[in-house]
């Protein structure tokens, strides 16, 4: 699984007293530039945003999910939606309309205002309670658009066509690559080459020079479950990348079609590899939440104790065809699953897919390309 922003290999954030001048020139030079493309339209602020959502916790099914101008609020189904009255932490200064703890009816969504110290700056916040789960089956029509470059966001709707869950890609991190990025140039987009109507195409990208200078040479294409801080990623963007949504069923197989062409040249660190063919990735993974542990990220999504099961695809090959994968999810050793935790959503689920097996290490070959449609996570109400 890959977003291209590992910092770990990008320690000019926050350099020791002892750097050379250069070294923090740069940093102050990548920290505009993130400023500058996370919030269009207010490049020279950040000082009108919510930071933080209060709500009753014994409501949540998981914490607020807050990007930059949406805060979303998965709740217990018996929510009483028609009177709720949220509270906001903001960004030091700033105000926000209506105020901070007004009972408000959550029906549908509710706008806030939030406004800087100084008076110059406003942004409008979507805050939205969700009661629904995050659905099983996926066929990729949805989708909306986002930054300067219009960049394609997949998005889950009810019954009713309410948004229930936005899907995250490393999308918003390619955009720092070149500011004048064109929507078909990103890595994860939409196609009308699908197995039914629309699909997702998710291509390995060259980062150009500015990635190249970061050690990041590629952006692979990929689409997941979960959130992707941008900010947080400056720093350290594995752990930025977390992974899950509430589940309140066992997955027992997560199936779907896919077509993969591997690009030309395979490269690590960005240094061509002769003979290396690059391969995509699929899996999916299940595990139990808990108060110290939200949500697994990218440094142990494989690793960490709390996972119950997996599912990976075995044998992925190159096809022109659309071809079915069908996944079990395999369950780790000893793990057995507490059905009073399953149905006070306690459970998380994540699925993933990237164009690039190797893209978090920034290994891959540019051209790859990966489309997947009809997705379905099987699940019973049974071990």
């Amino acid at each position: 699984m890959h977003l291209f922003l590992s910092m770990r290999k990008v320690k000019i954030i926050h350099p020791k007293r002892n750097k050379m001048k250069l070294t923090r020139l740069l940093s102050c030079l990548f920290l505009c530039i993130i400023g500058m493309s996370c919030i269009q339209d207010e490049a020279q602020n950040a000082e009108a945003d919510i930071e933080d959502c209060i709500v009753p916790a014994d409501i949540l099914r998981r914490d607020p999910i807050i990007t930059n101008d949406k805060v979303t609020l998965m709740v217990k189904a018996d929510t009483d939606l028609s009177k709720q009255s949220p509270e906001f932490t903001l960004t030091p200064g700033a105000t926000i309309s209506p105020a901070s703890g007004t009972t408000r009816d959550f029906s549908e969504p509710q706008y806030y205002t939030v406004t800087s110290e100084d008076g110059n700056w406003k942004k409008r916040y979507e805050v939205t309670y969700i009661v629904t789960g995050i659905g099983t089956e996926y066929n990729f029509e949805n989708v909306k658009h986002a930054g300067t470059a219009g960049y394609d966001v997949f998005y889950e709707t009810d019954k009713n066509g309410n948004t229930i869950m936005d899907w995250a890609s490393g999308n918003p991190g390619f955009a720092l690559t070149d500011m004048n990025a064109k929507r078909d140039t990103f890595p994860t987009l939409s196609s009308s080459n699908g197995y039914k109507g629309n699909c997702v195409k998710l291509v390995t990208r060259s980062t150009g020079d500015f990635g190249s200078r970061l050690g990041m040479p590629i952006a692979a294409g990929n689409l997941f479950m979960g959130t992707f801080d941008i900010l947080s990623a400056v720093t350290n963007a594995l752990k930025a990348t977390k992974f899950g949504m509430p589940f309140e069923y066992v997955p027992t197989y997560l199936t779907g079609y896919y077509k993969y062409k591997a690009g030309p040249e395979f490269s690590e660190s960005g240094k061509i590899v002769s003979g290396k063919k690059d391969m995509f990735d699929i899996y999916a993974i299940f595990y139990e939440t808990t108060d110290n542990v939200k949500m697994l990220d990218g440094t142990n999504k494989f690793t960490h104790p709390n996972l119950i099961s997996i599912a990976r695809i075995e044998d992925p090959k190159e096809t022109d065809e659309w071809t079915q994968f069908y996944l079990p999810f395999n369950m780790r050793p000893g793990k057995t699953i507490d059905r009073d935790k399953l149905k006070a959503g306690k459970y998380n689920v994540a699925i993933v897919f990237s164009s690039s097996i190797e893209g978090d290490l920034f290994n891959g070959a540019v051209g790859s390309t990966l489309y997947i449609d009809e997705v379905e996570l099987i699940h019973s109400v049974e071990e």
